[in-house]
């Protein structure tokens, strides 16, 4: 999907153990039209450029991997609470940046 010009790009950093668990679960993106393979990528040294459709995947794949009963999904607590705190400032960033949305996600 191509931007338009009333789309606002968000930069959001994410580093340490946020990103480490994030690539982990980055299979959970892949109908997000590339964004499994930027967040795989991604080093964490600069900010990843956001879109509201990527906010919507993010927000659904953590959800959806904190969730997973899947026996190939082993989440360690140190995964489960850095998603988990990545989930809610996401959330935040998302509320932010597209007031139009707000409390879709509760």
């Amino acid at each position: 999907m191509k931007p338009g010009k009333r789309d606002v790009k968000v930069n959001v950093l994410i580093q340490g153990d946020e990103l480490d668990a994030l690539q982990d679960i980055s299979g959970y993106f892949t109908e997000c039209f590339g964004l499994d393979d930027r967040i795989y990528n991604y080093k964490g040294v600069r900010p990843l450029g956001l879109y509201s459709w990527d906010f919507d995947c993010l927000i659904a794949g953590i959800e959806d991997a904190l969730e997973s009963t899947s026996p190939y999904l082993k989440l360690s607590p140190t995964a489960v609470r850095a998603l988990s705190d990545l989930l809610i400032r996401i959330k935040a960033l998302d509320a932010e940046a597209y007031p139009q949305k707000a409390g879709s996600w509760e």
